[in-house]
């Protein structure tokens, strides 16, 4: 009976360990998504700029008739 519980207690403090770590992990990834949707947005915004930028230089090319 007492190794039983020991084994048991054993299993318990392993549980306990890997849901600090998965913890830990989870929120180490939360913050990966939130800096790579950050980047994401300001190049989304770079793109668009450029696209503006590109899009007025076009407009002042004459065209060839």
């Amino acid at each position: 009976m007492e190794s039983e519980l020991t084994h048991l207690e054993g299993k318990i403090n392993q549980l306990v360990q890997l849901c600090h770590r998965l913890r830990k992990d989870n929120d180490s990834l939360r913050q990966q998504v939130a800096a790579t949707q950050s980047e994401n947005k300001q190049l989304t915004e770079k793109i668009s700029n450029a696209k503006v930028r590109l899009e007025t230089i076009l407009s002042r090319i004459p065209e060839d008739d």
